[in-house]
């Protein structure tokens, strides 16, 4: 055994590695809250209503669509930690530039650094969980990972409303997602390991190539990456919408809605806790696959419910296997091509960019058209096919190598 070996390391560096990588998660996600909880406050600042100011959650993950694409060769070649504390970096920006916006235009293209932050930062705490965490702890961490995302919409969700009412939907940037992407930045920096110099930046153009094929000529691979897109897009029905759709069809205040939206964090939280353990015992891909195909089945239900507390029931078990489905997909990507985990992941990003990216378009577009009933119905029958498509398309390379 060699000092190197991830396994050896005292467990209590181990945790402090697991909090500065859930950290970093945690801190892509206070600006997806705000959003989501004040778009209609900040559709009412620029004269938009709810369909066309959704619009900001379209831009943003189609650049870090891009981003990620880009990712995945880049990170060949540079450390993954540098890479994810760039991406903290571009988070403060965003939320700088978002407070200061003067109209809708320059909302769009502010919030749009924000997807290229979280486009560098999410792929580089999953591939590190890969350098710093052996196989049978890979599962866990993932989960706390995931589980971070999920928490800062319990923790950061009543800070945001009630910065809110103090100085409107401006002051949740700049007093909140500023000061916690930087101290995220700050904890990243000295509390990760550092990385061996030789392994990424050796890399050549030809390794690049080779690791992108790696990747793209694996049929499991891809379908892992198919997945994710249709199972992010199904996941916004519920995660951009939910809160107006509460507002407007019920009536609820923004305080209400706020405490609506704390628990569907807790179910999604929940979810991705236990997805980490019946992983371990069931398998990746089983969990997966059973996870996605309820959270599109649940997703199509919330929205045609007569009574608030029946459509608030629906969408917590919604975001409960979304959780379970994050967890469990991200651990069966993670093996797909051992080899070239940062390219995978990256590319994975990138997948959960566009599939964030359709949901708004596609959401949006049915809303204007259809109702929430449409937006529901579009995105909840490409969850469903998602898990199909993990049902039948894709395999566990960890089972395959131990058959």
């Amino acid at each position: 055994m060699t000092k190197n070996n991830s396994s050896d390391r005292p467990s209590s560096k181990k945790n402090l590695t697991l909090f500065a990588l859930a950290s970093s998660a945690f801190a892509t996600q206070p600006a997806s809250i705000i959003t989501g909880l004040l778009l209609i406050d900040i559709g009412n600042t620029f004269n938009s209503p709810v369909g066309v100011t959704s619009q900001i959650r379209t831009l943003s993950p189609f650049i870090a669509f891009i981003v990620g694409l880009l990712m995945g060769g880049i990170s060949l070649r540079f450390r993954h930690k540098s890479l994810l504390i760039e991406g903290l970096f571009c988070i403060g920006v965003s939320a700088l530039l978002c407070g200061l916006a003067p109209d809708f235009t320059i909302m769009l293209i502010s919030y749009s650094l924000n997807g290229l932050g979280a486009a560098m930062v999410v792929p580089m705490t999953m591939t590190l969980v890969g350098a710093y965490f052996p196989l049978d702890n890979r599962a866990g961490a993932i989960s706390w990972i995931v589980s971070a995302q999920a928490m800062a919409y319990f923790i950061c969700t009543p800070i945001i409303g009630y910065l809110a009412t103090l100085g409107g939907w401006r002051w949740t940037f700049f007093g909140f997602v500023l000061p916690i992407s930087f101290l995220c930045l700050v904890l990243a920096s000295f509390c990760l390991p550092n990385e061996s110099k030789s392994r990424n930046q050796s890399a050549s153009l030809k390794t690049i190539f080779t690791g992108f094929k790696g990747v793209l000529s694996n049929t499991s691979a891809n379908s892992c990456l198919l997945g994710n897109v249709l199972s992010m897009a199904c996941w916004t029905a519920i995660l951009l919408y939910s809160a107006s759709f509460n507002r407007q069809r019920f009536g609820v205040s923004m305080e209400v809605a706020t405490i609506i939206l704390l628990g569907g964090s807790a179910s999604y939280t929940a979810g991705s806790l236990l997805s980490g353990r019946l992983v371990k015992g069931f398998g990746r891909k089983p969990v997966t696959f059973f996870s996605a195909f309820f959270a599109g089945i649940f997703t199509l239900a919330y929205t045609n419910l007569s009574l608030l507390w029946l459509c608030v029931v629906a969408a917590y078990i919604g975001c409960f296997f979304a959780g379970a489905r994050t967890t469990a997909a991200n651990s069966l990507t993670l093996e797909q091509v051992p080899a070239f985990r940062g390219t995978m992941m990256s590319l994975n990003s990138a997948a959960s960019s566009l599939g964030s990216s359709l949901g708004a378009g596609i959401g949006g577009l049915a809303l204007l058209i259809y109702g929430y009933e449409g937006m529901a119905m579009a995105l909840g029958v490409l969850g469903v096919i998602a898990g199909l498509i993990y049902r039948f398309k894709t395999i566990d390379p960890t089972k395959v190598l131990h058959a």
